[in-house]
């Protein structure tokens, strides 16, 4: 079937999307460059930044000087046109960042749970304390994004595989923090975020075919086929913590908090914070984090070699199991554990699943620094947010 031309009013809209997109990846730009990267002429060029400016949508931001001839004017997105609130949830509490629809934070906050208060009243304590510190209001948010461990059942909007979270279990949760804010919510898994980063400014960058084992009081792991996250009928894709393995007790409680830390079972079991910490003492090594247990074993001859040695097998039954089924081209290695083993626990791993299965992924550390579950909520909020902010057909 031929394809429908564009219409005039369709094509300037291509184009003004095209324009916005390369002014929030490249920053302020000339009229001049603005029409070499999009190929539009300069008077076409012109047009479209005077229709931008005129929607609000960008604006002018100094200029070029210091080179033969006039100076040339610089334009930017107009980072007031709309802002998202991107938020990450865990036992202790919840971190909320608000940001402008270029992406810069403007304002943080963070809540601890209390007796007696709500989900929906802690979250919009939490953003509303990043909206004052931003200096803003409700009505300036666009979109909002939340991480939580485990994941929303897409059939019955529970929260699942998160016994840990009391309060966020509720069937009707969604609507309850879309009525809060005033936004639209997304409720996402916080590995899925952190994998979303990954991609977005880290090790999987250009990468469609990828796995993110995350490694930390929990385990999980984010599955990404062709470009897109696998969810599940359930969305309980990656919940590998609960995955049996050699050497490990069995998780029987589903959901049941009974079912060993957070829930968690088999390979959790193995090579979670905690984990960590016991096979560092069953080593004579004492510490109270992962990163303690890990930093003093790398300084320690004989059992800390030990503890590496065996962290390595485990990590790599776990990944053996993974890549047996999904084939990525890479995996990613996240997580506080992951972190402290650095690249000896990488390459022990590597070494590891090289005889344990046929497929044979790179694999990668992070390399996002700070916080990725955040900036991954952020990375989907602002997505989000663009895709109304900017349409201008």
């Amino acid at each position: 079937m031929a394809g429908t031309p564009g219409t005039p009013r369709v094509l300037r809209a291509m184009n003004d999307r095209a324009a916005l997109d390369l002014l929030v990846a490249h920053g302020p730009l000339t009229r001049t460059r603005l029409g070499e990267l999009t190929g539009l002429s300069k008077p076409t060029a012109s047009q479209l930044l005077t229709r931008l400016e005129t929607a609000g949508l960008v604006r002018r931001t100094g200029s070029v000087t210091g080179r033969p001839g006039p100076s040339a004017q610089l334009y930017e997105i107009d980072p007031g046109v709309a802002h998202v609130a991107a938020l990450a949830v865990d036992p202790e509490g919840i971190t909320a960042l608000v940001a402008d629809i270029a992406g810069t934070v403007a304002g943080e906050h963070r809540v601890h749970p209390r007796e007696g208060r709500e989900t929906a009243e802690l979250v919009a304590q939490a953003v509303d304390g990043a909206l004052a510190e931003a200096g803003l209001g409700r009505d300036a948010l666009r979109h909002t994004v939340i991480g939580t461990p485990g994941a929303l059942d897409p059939r019955t909007g529970v929260l699942r595989y998160a016994p840990h979270l009391p309060g966020w279990q509720s069937r009707t949760l969604r609507g309850e923090l879309t009525a809060a804010l005033g936004t639209p919510v997304v409720i996402e898994n916080d590995v899925n975020l952190a994998a979303v980063a990954e991609q977005h400014a880290g090790a999987a960058q250009g990468c469609g075919d990828y796995v993110l084992v995350w490694a930390d009081d929990g385990v999980g792991a984010a599955v990404v086929l062709g470009g897109r996250l696998l969810r599940g009928a359930t969305g309980g894709a990656g919940e590998i913590g609960y995955m049996p393995l050699p050497g490990a007790p069995l998780a029987r409680g589903g959901d049941d908090a009974t079912a060993g830390p957070d829930g968690g079972g088999g390979f959790q079991m193995l090579v979670s914070s905690s984990a960590v910490v016991a096979l560092a003492r069953s080593h004579g090594i004492e510490a109270r984090t992962a990163h303690e247990a890990l930093a003093r074993a790398a300084e320690l001859p004989g059992a800390g070699d030990d503890v590496f040695a065996e962290l390595g097998r485990r990590l790599a039954t776990g990944l053996a199991a993974v890549v047996a089924v999904v084939d990525p081209a890479l995996v990613v290695l996240s997580g506080a554990v992951c972190r402290a083993g650095g690249e000896r626990l990488r390459a022990m791993a590597e070494a590891e699943l090289t005889g344990l299965a046929l497929p044979r992924p790179e694999l990668r550390l992070s390399a996002v620094e700070g916080r990725p579950i955040l900036t991954g909520a952020l990375r989907t909020a602002l997505a989000a947010a663009r895709e109304t902010a900017f349409d201008t057909a």
